[in-house]
């Protein structure tokens, strides 16, 4: 079985150790992946300094030139890489699978290659003027999750590359191969030492979170490992953007027509298997609507097709790992004993795999495991609410704060309710709709920092004013 390789200053690193990492779908080994050493971490911001002050000196079209052939190399890659993700992380290649994560690796490097970011005249008048200037910030460590490993990844290189900095990045020990297969493939068209790797556990990214050298740190993932995150850079005053997951309300006014947006609900819940950070994972609905949004949701569970992503036909796979697949279990039995109401699913599938059927549960209040603890998985709580005070309150009674929604037929009066709710984004009448040009970040327990356009590209630069006195 093959071992994969980290990439630093351009080369291919060797490892002694490596680990096993197996197909969630099948429990499948499909290679072995390389355990770095804390002098691999040392060696690789080492070649990520030595490289930034060229790397940032190049014309800033010239930049734009070597990430548009980084999107040339993903394009011309999409199908082996979005195999590696179904292999990998589990979510199938149709549909909004992998190849649908592919074409936003795609887009998500296209975008920042296009953008600008120009001198800002901040003041002026007869005897001064002062210019606001974007300059890199040196060395970036990316630390990237399980859920959508390559576009993630993409979301934290493509940016900090775009502006001249330089990056080391750390892929999740769940779905490592990938993503160290892809950014081998863009070294091919990057100078040695721009973009390189490490690989590991906890531990390793923990040196690279601690390194004096690395002087800005992107991180998605947990709330728990972010807090360490902040406790270990804190010294180094490394500069931070910390995207930290959620437990998104979405609440369904008293005005639809459950029909009309049960697909947009499904999905906003449902998306990769519920395993999403800005999923829709708890669901309000008014009292009069209960039942319709139950039944509407419950329809669409019962026809969508669950396996092995790489067979035809499938649209949803497996939980990604045995850690979560055991959590969302643990969470469902719990709700069971409280007495919850389970619509469909609620049962793990028998075989090999981490399959667990889509689950819709009712009859459940705020104070449930289930509803106050993020599943990150295939599981949807629903709760009755009688007035869009309530509702309010419920949405924002956790430290969750990245994304929420409101459903109504009403324009104004939900965008009244979203002015309300306390979270990074709230969308309305549809979820999770994130797009390139539109910055994202959490508020409260959610994190810090914003990601994508001009604010994305903002929050990995640092600013620096020229004030000329024009005497």
């Amino acid at each position: 079985m093959k071992t994969y390789h980290t990439i630093i200053g351009g080369k291919q690193i060797i490892s002694k150790n490596t680990f096993e990492v197996k197909n969630p779908a099948t429990e499948e080994l499909i290679g072995h992946a390389p355990i770095s050493t804390k002098t691999d971490v040392a060696e690789a911001v080492a070649a990520a300094k030595k490289a930034q002050p060229d790397w940032a000196a190049l014309d800033d079209d010239k930049r734009k030139e070597y990430i548009m052939k980084v999107a040339e190399v993903l394009t011309n890659n999409t199908e082996e890489l979005a195999t590696w993700i179904t292999k990998e992380q589990g979510k199938p290649l149709g549909g909004p699978g992998s190849m649908f994560e592919m074409q936003a690796c795609v887009g998500w490097t296209q975008v920042p290659a296009s953008l600008d970011l120009p001198v800002e005249v901040v003041f002026e008048d007869e005897t001064r003027r002062d210019e606001l200037h974007r300059k890199a910030i040196g060395v970036v460590g990316a630390i990237a999750p399980w859920n959508w490993p390559l576009m993630i990844a993409i979301w934290q290189i493509i940016p900090a590359l775009r502006v001249g900095n330089t990056v080391v990045l750390k892929p999740s020990e769940y779905t490592t191969i990938g993503t160290l297969e892809m950014v081998r493939m863009i070294n091919e068209v990057l100078p040695a030492g721009v973009l390189n790797t490490i690989s590991g556990p906890g531990e390793i990214g923990a040196e690279l979170v601690g390194n004096k050298d690395v002087k800005k740190i992107m991180f998605t993932g947990s709330n728990s490992t972010g807090q360490k995150i902040i406790e270990a850079s804190a010294g180094n005053m490394t500069r931070l953007t910390l995207e930290l997951g959620g437990n998104d309300a979405a609440i369904v006014m008293e005005d639809v027509d459950p029909n009309a947006i049960a697909e947009g609900l499904f999905w906003g819940a449902f998306l990769n298997m519920g395993q999403t950070c800005a999923c829709a994972k708890r669901l309000y609905v008014h009292e009069s609507k209960y039942e319709g949004v139950i039944n509407a949701l419950s329809d669409l569970a019962e026809k969508m097709p669950m396996g092995n992503g790489l067979e035809d036909g499938i649209v949803l796979g497996p939980i990604q790992n045995k850690m979560q697949y055991d959590k969302v279990v643990d969470l469902v039995e719990d709700a069971k004993a409280n007495n919850a109401r389970i619509v469909c699913g609620g049962s793990p599938k028998e075989g090999k795999g981490f399959f667990y059927p889509i689950t819709i549960v009712a009859d459940v209040a705020d104070g449930l495991r289930l509803v106050d603890e993020e599943q990150f998985g295939p599981v949807l709580p629903i709760i009755k609410y009688s007035n869009i005070e309530e509702a309010i309150k419920s949405a924002n009674r956790l430290e969750a704060g990245l994304g929420a929604s409101v459903w109504s037929s009403n324009l104004e009066e939900a965008k009244k309710v979203a002015a309300r709710v306390e979270a990074g984004t709230v969308w309305i009448n549809q979820h999770g709709a994130i797009h390139p040009m539109v910055p994202f970040g959490g508020v409260k327990g959610s994190g810090y920092g914003v990601e994508f356009g001009l604010d994305g590209l903002k929050s990995v630069t640092q600013p620096q004013v020229i004030s000329i006195n024009k005497a």
